[in-house]
């Protein structure tokens, strides 16, 4: 047990020992037997902007006696040896692999944002763990099941409305287990919104008012948060996570019921996890990984605390991680956003043409009957409106065009100039997105089809072993004027 005095120096020597368990036991202890002394340490804390008060207040309380976390949320005692980091990982990696049949890409990133789960204190930013399958029965529940097996305070919800979301997190910092997610968001869609805020520690608030007075409060968002469900999430919800992607067995695959899995296993991981989490969460917390080339900035920011703890346990497991990174993400690229399949279908229908009217480009669109197109305005093609109202988010408008002795509404080529160069890949030649999509099956091998840079290849694929898991309009700019200012070409 650490003492106020020792507390008191470290955080003096440096400010990040606030987030040590010790000091935060010891100065919680403070805060409840000696309120006057700790406002004075409070004010030593706020000067040296270490960490923002609100913060630095929620990790300082102090328990409420009959606090309801300590009933839903049972202390784990930490193992009573130190930890060897890569050995936990192995046997994470093998038990898991009992229970789901998936590529050890999404095993090996399970298992680091389990041990995530444990570190918040020491992250910034929080990754989703985004559970994915193409169908029904592909273990999808009982990967969740296992990741709150291990995870810290797990809270498992299918329903609860958003209000008793954001509160529930406020008050005890659980990790969120959303099951059904994709039917969960249709019917509460403001937890969405709760959902991403709690992405980097810095913007995971919400704010709501309350009282009979209504005044506004803010609540913390922050906590790692796994979701499930079947076929695509949310654009915004997606660009926050790290695919988990499972895949249906063959009949030549096995896995235990994770009903029938001895408890005593997932007890002992879960007290490892804490040991080795209390041992390197200062390590971790300063560790600033170097970025994956070829991931984009968001998913090199989710991956940033998975990193970390890979590169803190080294041997192998910082090559491993690189590569789960590049495997899940890099196949992640290979399907665009609804507003890049749309640019990249635009650009093969004007092919060497330099300018189209309207209804000549709506044409060429809903002709590609696998294109989302010919059924975009709910059932029917496409209209004229929407297709502006989708390219005015590019900043791309249309103004009259003159094809011979013909003039209507439409675009030119040029206009699309600046669009085509940041939203679609340089090196892709002028071809339907729809037809460049991942071939059957690619989602679930250990390596994307196409080669990415870098190529982090892992030889050593661990084989799945229950007993081994079970021990210890100018042209220049490309706009158009407002639509109708009468633009000729």
């Amino acid at each position: 047990m650490t003492t106020l005095d020792d507390a008191l120096a470290a955080i003096a020597t440096d400010p990040g020992a606030l987030f040590e368990p010790g000091p935060l036991e010891a100065l919680k202890d403070l805060r409840s037997e000696n309120p006057a002394k700790f406002a004075r340490v409070r004010a030593d804390a706020k000067a040296s902007k270490a960490v923002s008060m609100s913060e630095f207040d929620r990790l300082t309380a102090p328990r409420a006696p009959g606090d309801a976390g300590s009933e839903m949320f049972p202390e784990v005692d930490p193992w009573g040896d130190p930890v060897d980091g890569g050995d936990l990982l192995n046997e994470i990696v093998a038990t898991f692999q009992c229970h789901v049949v998936a590529d050890p890409a999404t095993i090996h990133a399970a298992a680091l944002w389990v041990v995530h789960t444990w570190m918040l204190d020491a992250a910034t930013v929080s990754p989703i763990a985004n559970i994915a399958a193409p169908e029904m029965r592909c273990g999808k529940s009982v990967f969740l099941t296992a990741l709150g097996k291990l995870a810290y305070r797990p809270m498992q919800v299918a329903n609860i409305a958003p209000a008793a979301l954001f509160r529930a997190i406020e008050a005890w910092s659980p990790t969120l287990l959303i099951d059904e997610v994709d039917t969960f968001l249709a019917e509460h869609d403001e937890a969405r919104g709760i959902i991403n805020s709690g992405f980097t520690r810095d913007s995971a608030f919400v704010i709501r008012c309350v009282g009979d007075d209504h005044m506004p409060t803010k609540f913390a968002t922050w906590g790692a948060k796994a979701l499930c469900g079947i076929g695509k999430i949310a654009d915004t919800l997606a660009d926050r996570s790290i695919p988990l992607r499972l895949r249906r067995k063959t009949p030549q695959e096995t896995v235990t019921n994770i009903r029938h899995s001895d408890p005593a296993i997932w007890e002992a991981l879960r007290s490892k996890i804490a040991r080795w989490a209390d041992d390197h969460m200062g390590e971790v917390r300063r560790l600033r990984p170097t970025t994956i080339e070829g991931l984009n900035d968001r998913a090199n920011d989710c991956w940033e605390p998975l990193l970390a703890i890979a590169d803190t346990i080294a041997g192998e497991w910082p090559k491993r991680a690189r590569s789960a990174a590049a495997i899940l993400h890099g196949l992640d690229a290979d399907a665009p956003s609804i507003g890049a399949q749309l640019l990249a279908d635009i650009r093969e229908a004007f092919g060497t043409k330099a300018r189209m009217f309207t209804v000549e480009l709506l044409a060429a669109l809903v002709a590609d009957e696998e294109s989302p197109w010919p059924t975009w305005n709910r059932g029917r093609p496409m209209s004229a409106r929407q297709l502006s109202g989708r390219l005015a988010e590019f900043g791309i408008r249309p103004g009259t065009v003159r094809n011979g002795l013909t003039t209507a509404k439409g675009y030119a080529l040029a206009q699309f100039s600046d669009a085509f160069t940041r939203y679609l890949p340089a090196d892709t030649a002028v071809s339907s997105v729809t037809s460049s999509q991942p071939r059957r099956g690619a989602g679930f091998e250990e390596f994307p089809s196409v080669t990415r840079s870098p190529v982090v290849t892992d030889h050593e694929t661990l084989k799945r072993s229950c007993g081994a898991g079970c021990v210890g309009v100018t042209v220049e700019t490309g706009n158009w004027p407002e639509e109708g200012a009468g633009v000729t070409l």
